[in-house]
């Protein structure tokens, strides 16, 4: 197999690689629009309240993601420069994993009471950080490792991780619904597409052990080391 051989089967492994994962994100963020409008009213808030400002509230709580976004993406596109793209990629979508299965494990309101909407919101809040590290840190990924003259291509798999994502959302909700009754979907069948998320949890520890950081990362570091040693601080050999 000759070097250019090798190397498009490589970059086809991390587009296709940032394409699953960040189909799958947008998967589990999207999942919970769904659920806010319907679900969410009658599983995590008081019954006493009128329908109309359940679905407000609920929706409230769907809005929480899109504040905590941009929020990760400075979080993690800052510690994405200091330990690397992989890294901070790994811990989004981990992250996201996390929070989407606990989301279809929480107790509902009749349970715990009023810990079950702040469990909710603190979870959503994850979901936007991770959101917000994971996309950027896919991109970086894509982009980064891609040739020069391909970079808008081999970009295009992350940023269509977005649609994606919303189709799967969709999809698994209807399938879930149109399987069983609906005090069955209502009472448990609702949480089976969020569980279903703990595979982003497998497709982090893929990343972790197959890809490689990027070779702009890589000279990063090498840049960073040299005007250490050049100042007579030299970084410290990691553990």
């Amino acid at each position: 197999m000759t070097t250019a051989t090798a190397e498009r089967r490589n970059m086809r492994k991390v587009a296709l690689t940032s394409l699953a994962g960040t189909s799958i994100e947008w998967y589990d963020f999207f999942l919970y629009g769904t659920a806010a409008a319907v679900v969410f009213p009658k599983a995590f808030f008081p019954q006493d309240l009128p329908p109309m400002v359940l679905l407000i509230i609920s929706f409230s709580t769907f809005a929480v993601g899109f504040i905590a976004r941009p929020v990760g993406g400075l979080i993690f596109g800052h510690y994405g420069d200091r330990v690397g793209r992989k890294r901070t990629l790994v811990v989004a979508l981990m992250m996201m994993g996390a929070a989407t299965t606990l989301i279809g494990l929480l107790p509902t309101y009749a349970t715990i009471g009023v810990a079950a909407p702040l469990l909710l919101v603190l979870l959503r809040f994850v979901q936007g950080l991770a959101i917000g590290g994971q996309w950027g840190g896919a991109m970086l990924l894509v982009t980064e490792n891609a040739p020069a003259n391909k970079r808008g291509w081999y970009g295009a798999y992350a940023q269509a991780g977005a649609p994606v994502g919303v189709i799967l959302a969709n999809l698994a909700f209807i399938g879930v619904s149109m399987n069983m009754s609906d005090e069955a979907f209502m009472s448990w069948g609702w949480r089976l597409p969020f569980i279903a998320s703990i595979a982003l949890i497998g497709i982090s520890l893929y990343v972790q052990l197959r890809l490689e950081d990027t070779e702009a990362f890589k000279a990063l570091q090498a840049t960073q080391a040299a005007d250490a040693a050049d100042s007579g601080n030299p970084t410290p050999t990691p553990v």
